[in-house]
């Protein structure tokens, strides 16, 4: 089983992104793929969005205690809880369902057919269960006075401007995929066996489609749940955002 991704707090240089630079060109694994993400913000965002993410921006921050945790516990404790439930739950049907896939009688002949489907169900499972536990967290950010309340209110502007942008570039992810199998297939191919390709060849191919589309659906889970690893740092009680 493929180890989970370095958690970052830097989207640009997110591991899906060298992970993905890395299966298009073995070289760019070790070189700097970000871009600016102000740039790309500018890119994707028309000016209806633009206003609205200025108005959030904008939002007078508003006073008050905050709202009341468990007794005697951390408020945020519950949202914790709950975003490492989602993980680990993505995570083991991730890889359940990638060393499943490809392994039955048909779908060893069906090429990258069987991959592509697993990673498209579980990048719909991930969406499903992410964005509600989003919502969650955001609401209770947004009970909380200062900037945390103005923070839920451009997250949820943010989460409506970039979903479908995301969505887009999501769904580029398993047709990169398909063209690294292809790469392996035409690699195991090459001159100097004679015959037909041996079978342990083709599947020892496959299990390293599998490592790699583990190692890229992970690194993924981890960039759907940073936005909400944000929103849970407003609720700790020792990171205060302020509200003057």
């Amino acid at each position: 089983m493929a180890t989970r991704p370095e958690r970052t707090s830097h989207l640009t240089g997110s591991t899906l992104v060298r992970l993905l630079a890395g299966l298009i060109d073995p070289q760019q694994r070790g070189r700097d793929t970000r871009m600016s993400f102000a740039d790309a913000l500018n890119q994707w965002t028309g000016w209806t969005e633009s206003i609205a993410l200025s108005k959030a921006l904008d939002r007078p921050l508003t006073v008050g205690a905050a709202a009341p945790g468990p007794a005697g516990g951390d408020p945020h404790t519950e949202e914790q809880a709950e975003l490492e439930r989602v993980r680990t739950q993505q995570a083991q049907a991730i890889a359940r369902e990638v060393a499943a896939a490809g392994r039955g009688p048909l779908e060893a002949g069906m090429g990258f057919a069987p991959f592509r489907h697993c990673h498209q169900a579980r990048q719909q499972a991930m969406e499903s269960a992410v964005g509600p536990l989003r919502d969650r967290v955001r609401l209770a950010v947004a009970q909380r006075p200062g900037e945390a309340a103005r923070l839920a209110a451009i997250d949820a502007v943010m989460a409506e401007v970039l979903a479908l942008q995301e969505r887009r570039l999501l769904a580029t992810v398993p047709a990169m995929l398909g063209r690294h199998f292809a790469r392996l297939c035409e690699a195991g191919q090459e001159p100097g066996a004679a015959g037909a390709p041996d079978e342990r060849d083709a599947e020892a191919r496959r299990d390293l489609l599998r490592h790699d589309l583990q190692a890229v659906l992970l690194a993924e889970l981890e960039l759907r749940l940073q936005p909400v690893q944000g929103l849970l740092s407003a609720l700790r009680p020792h990171q205060p955002l302020g509200g003057s």
